[in-house]
């Protein structure tokens, strides 16, 4: 069963362990570079090649993964599920966690890791993350209302940087 409050840090270290090759996308993306948005999730696209879902399906045993998703409570996810271009939406026992294959007009991994930085966020801890500009394209490209609303704040972060 989950903590009352997600651990994000807890679940990219069982990643960052497992040695799985992933980015960091989304609200957790928007806050590490310092954009004050409040966020519900961990999102994180993951390479897709299939030594690297073998190494995420190992984290996620250990994370007590399972779909968040009606129906689809008790359903643990399998390396195949991890292949989709789509979105699997997971509840760990650190908080919800959200493997997205594709984000914006279908951009993979390996699309994005260009546009990313590698950021320390712990003590023997380096992830990568995607830019601040990747993300805003990224929140562009999906027009949902949520991705909407946080692009005001994305755009005021990333024009304060480029006064400094």
């Amino acid at each position: 069963m989950p903590e009352p409050t997600a651990n994000y840090l807890a679940i990219l270290k069982i990643l960052h362990q497992h040695k799985v090759k992933f980015i960091i996308v989304g609200g957790v993306c928007a806050v590490l570079h310092g954009a004050p948005l409040a966020t519900f999730d961990l999102d994180v696209v993951h390479s897709r090649d299939p030594d690297n879902l073998n190494r995420l399906s190992a984290a996620l045993e250990e994370l007590g993964a399972l779909y968040r998703v009606p129906g689809r409570h008790e359903m643990k996810p399998c390396p195949s599920h991890l292949a989709c271009e789509g979105h699997q939406l997971l509840m760990t026992r650190f908080g919800p966690l959200d493997l997205l294959g594709t984000i914006g007009k279908g951009r993979d991994y390996n699309q994005l890791l260009q546009e990313t930085v590698e950021m320390e966020i712990g003590p023997a801890l380096k992830v990568r993350v995607s830019t601040l500009e990747s993300l805003v394209k990224s929140k562009e490209e999906t027009g949902q209302e949520k991705d909407r609303a946080a692009l005001p704040v994305l755009r005021r972060v990333l024009e304060e940087r480029s006064k400094s």
